[in-house]
């Protein structure tokens, strides 16, 4: 190219001379501009091929980096699973060596239980060469401790513990005073009986019962020439059982079907007794209904349905004011159709002193009479013991309106002067069946003679 461009080559100088000069000139500036040309072209294709090769040289660094940093990751892939599966040697060698550490333990263990059999074994062997008496005060131990344990545990109260808590002042007024005079004196003389006759009149026995009581008394005295005054507390005790046990009878309901009337005055406790029965009655297993008869008190047909929701019995009840003897027709063929074994009639309060009042009672009586002829009837008086001696005034006139088959005597826990019970017993000459020692269900009892008399006298 630089020949060409400044003229070299390979003619003879004959030719070049006989070139016209002109000619000469025009030829070499056309080769001239043409090697230009040519020179700028193979420069450019020159520029075009190295930049051609700058970008191939690029992309080829750059997968060049690529292929670095993918060899980089999985060697570093490589190396985390190395290291894993050097930590799972670890732990399984771990493992290993707590396995055999707990067999270790468990031989230790079973050696040890292998030594302690022997030691039993010897202990036993040894307790029969020298007899029982270890053995005997183990039993004896676990006996103690087996009744501590029983007494640590609420005992559940006796209905004679009841009936002795019930009767806790009646005892007071009664007995207490009794073995007051009975200490007072070294012999037995007419000053004794007359202070224990005054004893007794205070606590609302009454007069007439008091001096039967004296009489008797007078009599055992001499027959069995008593001269102790400790031994008079035993005979007046026999006299005064033997007084409540005539005609000691309970409220028998084995008959089905069964009616009770329940008679007396007002806030005597008639509707208590009445829920109290119904729910003794309905644990036992007998269906029982309740008629709420009493359509003059305020608030008394609320109250037994509080009672009958209570003890989970039904209640026949009209509107208040409405006419007892319907509620007791009502409830006497609701009886009937449902097979109850025990009918409950509440009855409107009577002031035993009303004549009119009382003798509404009738047309009750006639009606149960008449619709249920079948039934075993019981008509139980109820009367208050802190009343004293008007429960005997009651007891007589309700006697004299309707047959009144026992009496109910309710808050004898609230009284001092339970001589009443003695009173109503003797005077009205009707059994006492139930009485009232509390405000708790278990509180009604069925009224025993001899138990009474034994809490009152304990």
């Amino acid at each position: 190219m630089f020949k060409k461009l400044f003229g070299f080559g390979k003619k003879k100088k004959e030719e070049i001379q006989e070139e016209p000069v002109e000619e000469l000139e025009v030829k070499e500036t056309e080769e001239d501009s043409q090697n230009v040309e040519d020179s700028k072209e193979e420069v450019k294709s020159d520029l075009e091929n190295d930049e051609d090769n700058s970008e191939y040289d690029s992309q080829k660094e750059q997968e060049e980096v690529e292929i670095l940093e993918e060899d980089e990751i999985e060697s570093n892939k490589i190396e985390k699973t190395k290291n894993e599966e050097a930590v799972s040697q670890e732990i399984l060698e771990e493992q290993i060596e707590t396995k055999e550490e707990a067999k270790e333990e468990i031989a230790e263990i079973e050696e040890i239980k292998a030594e302690d059999i022997e030691k039993v074994q010897d202990i036993e062997t040894q307790e029969k060469q020298d007899g029982i008496e270890e053995s005997e005060d183990t039993v004896e131990n676990q006996i103690d401790d087996e009744v501590e344990e029983e007494e640590e545990k609420p005992k559940k109260v006796s209905l004679f513990d009841r009936l002795k808590q019930g009767l806790t002042k009646a005892k007071q007024g009664i007995t207490d005073r009794i073995d007051e005079v009975l200490k007072a004196y070294t012999k037995v003389d007419e000053e004794l009986l007359e202070d224990l006759e005054e004893v007794l009149i205070t606590a609302d026995v009454g007069v007439n019962t008091t001096m039967d009581i004296i009489e008797k008394l007078e009599d055992v005295i001499r027959t069995k020439k008593i001269t102790d005054p400790q031994d008079v507390r035993e005979e007046l005790k026999l006299i005064i059982e033997d007084i409540l046990s005539k005609d000691d009878t309970k409220l028998d309901v084995s008959h089905s079907p069964t009616i009770i009337l329940m008679v007396g005055v007002n806030g005597v406790g008639k509707t208590t007794t009445i829920g109290k029965l119904a729910h003794r009655y309905k644990s036992e297993g007998k269906k029982v209904l309740l008629a709420a008869g009493d359509t003059f008190r305020a608030a008394a047909i609320d109250q037994l349905e509080v009672w009958a929701n209570r003890c989970n019995v039904d209640i026949i009840k009209h509107q208040e004011g409405a006419d007892p003897g319907a509620v007791i027709f009502d409830a006497i063929k609701a009886s009937k159709a449902r097979g109850v074994d025990v009918l409950i009639c509440d009855t409107a309060g009577r002031l035993h002193n009303k004549s009119n009042l009382m003798n509404e009672l009738g047309k009750v009586f006639k009606i149960v009479d008449r619709e249920y002829p079948e039934a075993k009837k019981e008509v139980l008086l109820v009367v208050d013991a802190t009343t004293g001696q008007n429960a005997v005034s009651q007891a007589k006139s309700f006697k004299e309106v309707c047959d009144i088959t026992g009496l109910a005597l309710t808050k004898l826990d609230g009284t001092a002067k339970g001589g009443v019970i003695l009173a109503v017993k003797s005077e009205v000459d009707v059994p006492v069946k139930l009485i009232g020692v509390g405000e708790k269900m278990e509180d009604l009892q069925d009224f025993d003679s001899k138990s009474f008399v034994d809490a009152l006298f304990s």
